[in-house]
């Protein structure tokens, strides 16, 4: 039976770890692209969007510029969240949790 200053100081490693995975998380960037590099976002861990850059080719065609736009968006989340799936995993594997917890 743990002591409640077991307790206190799990929790407070909890907290330290929390914190830290966060700061890794806002660390990460990421590129996604579409339409062979017509379009590329600019993407950081918290799924913020920081720069889109577009050919000016891919401008002619509004709808396709449009769907390569949500394209290019979608590419970046699925990095963000692979990359911060990889950072999680390698700073929880030490701790024994079950394997898909987080």
């Amino acid at each position: 039976m743990k002591t409640p200053g077991n307790m206190q100081s799990m929790m407070k490693q909890a907290q330290q770890m929390q914190a830290r995975m966060q700061e890794e998380i806002a660390k990460i960037r990421v590129e996604g692209s579409a339409g062979g590099g017509m379009v590329i976002v600019n993407m950081d861990g918290n799924k913020n969007l920081l720069s889109v850059k577009i050919d000016p080719e891919a401008a002619t065609d509004l709808e396709m510029l449009q769907d390569m736009i949500l394209a290019a968006f979608n590419d970046g989340m699925k990095k963000v969240e692979q990359e911060s799936q990889s950072k999680l995993g390698g700073m929880l594997g030490g701790l024994g949790l079950p394997p898909g917890l987080f």
